[in-house]
């Protein structure tokens, strides 16, 4: 807000990056990921931190770092899919977070949609989006996409992070 005062972000005492990492840790998160295809070249990054933002229009949106090898391609591209992963694709979420390699070779299995746009095989949900904004924000792009269309495939039951390992959930019971 423009009448707030300036924040001095190196105060002492706020969290260290260890700290506040380790702090993180404790949230559970869904898992995506993202893929799009800049030419014939298919890109894609895992990402922890999807979100919905909007119903009206339909937008949604996750952070990527902005050192990260792959955010020169995908902001090159006119579209890009939000894959949710199902329980059991630990691998393929960790496939595609490593910086190196050829995440789309075998055994990825995937197929473009009509318009070229590369999608996973056997995940939760597929959204097609189209890029809406982004901001940066610290060491991160803020990306938020506009989503064109949607595909409910799997099971429905997602894969989680937490803790910094990918695992599943498991309800506590019936709570109505």
């Amino acid at each position: 807000m423009s009448g707030d005062p300036p924040v001095n972000r190196d105060l002492p005492g706020h969290a260290g990056e260890e700290q506040f990492r380790r702090a993180l840790a404790g949230h559970a998160a869904g898992v995506v990921v993202v893929t799009a295809a800049v030419g014939d070249v298919p890109v894609g990054l895992t990402a922890t931190s999807f979100s919905s933002v909007s119903l009206r229009p339909p937008l949604v949106s996750f952070y990527i770092g902005q050192s990260s090898s792959t955010w020169p391609w995908l902001r090159k591209a006119e579209r890009f899919a939000v894959n949710v992963l199902s329980a059991g694709q630990a691998d393929l979420a960790a496939r595609f977070a490593r910086r190196n390699g050829d995440r789309f070779a075998p055994p990825t299995h995937w197929h473009t949609d009509p318009l070229g746009t590369p999608l996973l095989d056997g995940v939760a949900v597929h959204l097609t989006c189209a890029p809406y904004t982004t901001t940066d924000i610290g060491d991160h792009v803020l990306v938020v996409g506009l989503v064109l269309g949607t595909r409910i495939a799997g099971s429905g039951e997602p894969l989680l992070y937490h803790g910094g390992r990918f695992g599943q959930f498991i309800p506590d019971g019936d709570t109505r």
